[in-house]
């Protein structure tokens, strides 16, 4: 079992920046990649970014040059810098991890709002 909580969220206007942690506990050393999700009111979760064991990241068209996954690993945490925040980007974002079973966050709300 991993646990997953997230924070950082909140409202940032159009152009600004935030950055989200999510800290893994429990099962760490079975994880096969971190990451984020997020999911828009009435749409479906969708992949945001992750980080694999490896190091090697994935991210979805629609942040590549604006979001930045990262991962401390000493610190069993996940991060995820967003820059340039457009109204688009807001939801609700989950982090994630993988082992042999996917685990969830509870989310955090990102509200991009003049």
């Amino acid at each position: 079992q991993v646990q997953l909580v997230e924070s950082g969220g909140g409202l940032v206007q159009p152009g600004g920046s935030l950055r989200l942690s999510c800290a893994a506990s429990g099962d760490v050393f079975g994880l096969n990649a971190l990451g984020w999700y997020r999911q828009a009111p009435g749409e479906q979760r969708k992949l945001v970014a992750l980080i694999l064991r490896g190091g090697g990241t994935h991210y979805a068209d629609s942040v590549k040059g604006r979001f930045t996954i990262s991962r401390d690993n000493a610190k069993n945490m996940v991060y995820l810098e967003m820059n340039t925040l457009q109204p688009e980007d807001t939801a609700v974002y989950l982090c994630y991890a993988l082992t042999t079973e996917v685990f969830w966050g509870q989310g955090t709300q990102v509200t991009v709002s003049p």
